[in-house]
Parts: structure tokens; sequence; C-alpha cells
């Protein structure tokens, strides 16, 4: 199994050059750190902040340069500070390649709920309806399981949903897994340590395994 940061550098690996790219609160926002040196990609926030670089170091810190889930980040060379509005009509222009979210829950058939749980208190909605009504293509990071050990890879999602059909691929702690046209959930990769027998169990919905499925290469 891997932590956060083996979900983001797994991500990172998804990354093309030349893509405009929005990261979601939690997990995503780790993936500026792991993106290749040699790819030439622009990390875009939906308040306002187009090229994103690398979290500060201590001594880089400024208080007024935050994401969309306000952790403290850099600013790469030719970077854009801009009104949230021009942010969102850029999203809803279709001008973003790739949006990375966090997930509560995905269905087999690549709906995401990621914004309330009922009786809870949760940050909001922020640009996440927005987002994946209009990104280009969608990766999901998230636990495989919930703290009580439920599958949060489901037939059908139980929370509110954000968006239907939009979720192209998971990273997960157990696996990487691609969300088919015609449903279900194709194992791609598995997580050091982890058995495809694992996965079988800690997926509620419709898993599809074909041959040998590889360890995740993580560098």
């Amino acid at each position: 199994m891997i932590d956060k940061t083996g979900i983001a550098k797994r991500i990172a690996q998804e990354v093309r050059d030349g893509m405009y790219i929005n990261l979601g609160i939690g997990i995503p926002t780790l993936v500026a750190n792991y993106i290749p040196k040699n790819l030439n990609v622009v990390l875009q926030s939906e308040n306002g902040l187009l090229g994103i670089g690398p979290f500060p170091t201590e001594d880089q810190v400024d208080p007024d340069l935050i994401n969309a889930g306000k952790q403290t980040i850099t600013m790469m060379p030719g970077s854009a500070l801009f009104s949230s509005a021009e942010s969102f009509a850029m999203i809803r222009g279709g001008h973003v390649d790739l949006t990375i979210l966090g997930a509560m829950e995905v269905s087999e058939r690549g709906d995401i709920a990621n914004w309330k749980v009922p009786g809870k208190m949760v940050k909001g909605m922020g640009g996440a309806m927005d987002l994946v009504a209009s990104a280009k293509n969608i990766i999901v990071a998230m636990q495989h399981c919930s703290k009580d050990g439920a599958s949060k890879l489901l037939p059908t999602c139980t929370l509110p949903i954000t968006g239907l059909q939009c979720v192209k691929k998971i990273v997960s702690d157990m696996a990487v897994l691609d969300v088919l046209p015609e449903g279900g959930f194709k194992l791609l990769e598995r997580a050091p340590g982890i058995s495809v027998e694992q996965i079988k169990n800690a997926t509620a919905g419709k898993l599809v395994v074909e041959g040998e499925i590889p360890e995740m290469m993580i560098n």
C-alpha cells in the first residue's frame, strides 16, 4: 500500500508536456512537487493563479500566495494572477487539459462524489462541479477504502453527486484503475505489497482484471 505522497508521485507520471492542469484540494496539491522537470506544464488554481510552482520552503513562504486549499505556494516565472471570475472562464471554456481531484466515492460509471457528507461539516463545493463538467480528462486521487474499511469504489455513489460519468482514471493507495466507458473499474497496476485478491475484496463496484497485473513503479 502507498501513502499520499506515493499517490501523488504515481499521478505525476500521467502528466504530459504542454498540459494545463488544475489541482484539487488535498492529495492532488502534492502532485506539483513531483512533475518531471523536463516537462513544460502550467498548473492552474481556481482562486486565480496560472503557473503554480512546488510548495515553498520555510524561507520562501508568502502568506499572500495561496492555492484553492489555502496552502501557501510558489509561483513559476511568467505566472499570472487574476480574478476567480477569469479563472472559472478558463475552466468552463474547456481550457484545462487535466483535472486531478480527491473523492469520497467513485461509481463504476465514473460518477464522483466529493463535496458533501450529510450531517458533517465540509469546506464546501469550491469549483468541483465546474471542473468535472468542463475538464477534458479527470484523474481521481483517493483512499481505496474508508477508515472503517468500507469500499469507496462502488456500483453507485451513496453521497451527493458532484458529476456524472466524468472520471477517467483512479489512483488509490492500493491500485491504478481505468473507468471503462461501458462501466466498471479496469485494474491496471497494484500498489507494492498489495495482491489482486486484496484489491478485489476492497472494490465494491465491478472490477475487471485481465492478465498479469504489474506493480506500480514509483520513483
